[in-house]
């Protein structure tokens, strides 16, 4: 079966985001008061192959764990879907 994983990197709150200070404090200066706080990660789209959705998102989260987050600095999380045709 194929899948898409989307992983999503985000900077831990302890970790200064000098890039979503920057998106903050210029939306402010365009006029969105309402914002309060902006911050920036990344999104990681993998298309896989695998028997079932449970064994994919086991090797998704192997991959975070050694490869794809910086445990350090960064959370993630991920979402397991089949890829439609």
């Amino acid at each position: 079966m194929k899948f898409v994983a989307r992983v999503f990197l985000m900077p831990k709150t302890a970790i200064l985001d000098p890039q979503g200070k920057a998106v903050a404090v210029s939306l402010h200066s365009l006029g969105y008061d309402e914002v309060a706080d902006a911050r920036l990660g990344k999104l990681i789209e993998l298309k896989l192959d695998g028997k079932d959705e449970a064994s994919v998102s086991a090797r998704v989260d192997e991959m975070c764990r050694r490869l794809l987050a910086n445990q350090i600095i960064e959370d993630y999380r991920f979402e397991v879907e089949n890829q439609k045709p």
